[in-house]
């Protein structure tokens, strides 16, 4: 039998972009540091993931300020909401197809 993998997105292979995306599937949005401390990860190794999920349009970015001090936020996109959910039900598929082997 041979089990398709296509439809698993690459952009989610790594575990802190999932971790990331899975925070913002289920909160309006989260500040860095609270995502940070929540995937337990170094401020540039956060900042490079996000990055990198910001440039295929999966998280969006909202920057104000608290008082004086800047604040910034991430919320998942539309697009990205459906990327990681087309991800999720492949990730399902794939272990529902890999238990018939």
């Amino acid at each position: 039998m041979n089990i398709s993998i296509n439809k698993l997105h690459k952009a989610f292979e790594s575990r802190i972009r999932l971790g990331i995306m899975s925070a913002l599937a289920v909160n309006d949005s989260l500040d860095f540091n609270s995502l940070k401390d929540y995937l337990e990860v170094t401020d540039g190794n956060l900042a490079s993931h996000i990055k990198a999920l910001e440039k295929e349009e999966f998280i969006g970015v909202e920057k104000s300020f608290i008082g004086k001090k800047p604040n910034t936020r991430y919320f998942i996109t539309n697009l990205g909401k459906r990327a990681f959910n087309e991800h999720l039900e492949a990730l399902e598929n794939y272990i529902k197809s890999s238990r018939s082997i």
